[in-house]
């Protein structure tokens, strides 16, 4: 199949991120079906789609007759059977090996031969979740990243037998749709973003496990310092721009010192005992309560857009 081949695409799993992904094909023309195990999920699900319509308006982003335009494109159903006439399947469902296991097999009997299949695992073996498929060939990881219709990083991951074409043909697929696709080259645990994400977690943690400086510090140095260059240039082209030798001696005495622990932390451990999850139970590292909830994840997003302008303006 080739990339103008692809028409219709079907996502599986009603979600945040399947409910992103489908208003994203959609506001790019792309018809779609979203499909769930119930009724209730997918009206969620049409919710979620007017929320995520109406931030791109209220940014400048979207018109409204686009978003009109877009909602008119997603179709909902909870048989498994409307992929029978998708080019290209996204699973969004669950994070459980076996349930994605058994949803693929179900799905290829179903699907055509020539349909690509994806799943949006965020750290599942993409070798595990595509073992009882024939096919393995057209089968890839396609990590969206959450918000989904605002970040624009795609991975996309190889598994053993993923084929160039598949990766070729998606990889461009995800341009047009204005995303940023990376290739991940093996199925390798966490692949690209959250290994960076997870290696600056640690240490984060790490820092303020031995008191070297408080949570609000450290949040703030990562804002105002590294973070504030990766969104122009990212961590190896850092290096280059500072001097290979410069981070050459510095790597031979830091690394030394840099957290190498294979287990969460205690005080990890004991916001989980106490249920302090972050936002979700309106404590965590910050307080979220009174409303804070709400407006950080708006601050969020209204940083995250200004960033998104900035991008598509570099364009």
């Amino acid at each position: 199949m080739i990339l103008e081949d692809i028409k219709k695409i079907g996502i599986a799993g009603a979600g945040t991120m399947g409910s992103g992904i489908a208003q994203i094909f959609a506001r790019k023309g792309y018809e779609v079906v979203v499909t769930d195990i119930a009724e209730e999920y997918l009206e969620k699900s049409k919710r979620l789609v007017q929320i995520f319509n109406e931030s791109l308006i209220g940014e400048g982003i979207m018109t409204a007759e686009e978003a009109s335009e877009a909602v008119s494109l997603i179709s909902y159903s909870t048989s498994k059977q409307v992929f029978a006439d998708c080019q290209l399947i996204i699973e969004a469902i669950v994070e459980k090996m076996d349930i994605k296991q058994v949803f693929w097999q179900e799905v290829e009997g179903i699907a055509t031969n020539d349909a690509y299949f994806a799943t949006n695992t965020s750290g599942l073996s993409i070798n595990g979740i595509s073992k009882l498929v024939e096919n393995k060939s057209r089968f890839i990881g396609m990590h969206f990243w959450n918000p989904p219709h605002i970040i624009p990083l795609v991975e996309l991951i190889r598994a053993d037998d993923t084929s160039d074409d598949t990766v070729a043909v998606l990889r461009e697929l995800l341009t047009i749709i204005e995303k940023e696709p990376v290739v991940v080259q093996k199925d390798a645990p966490g692949f690209i973003g959250n290994r960076l994400q997870f290696a600056a977690f640690r240490e984060a943690l790490h820092i303020v496990d031995e008191g070297i400086a408080d949570i609000e510090d450290v949040d703030r140095a990562m804002r105002y310092g590294p973070g504030f260059r990766y969104p122009i240039i990212g961590p190896l082209q850092t290096a280059d721009l500072g001097g290979l030798d410069t981070f050459y001696y510095i790597s031979s005495y830091l690394f030394n010192e840099l957290s190498d622990m294979k287990e969460p932390p205690e005080m990890l451990k004991k916001l989980m005992d106490t249920k302090e999850l972050g936002v979700k139970s309106k404590k965590g590292f910050y307080d979220y309560s009174d409303g804070k909830d709400e407006e950080a994840i708006k601050n969020r997003d209204k940083m995250l857009f200004n960033m998104l302008k900035y991008i598509h303006m570099k364009k």
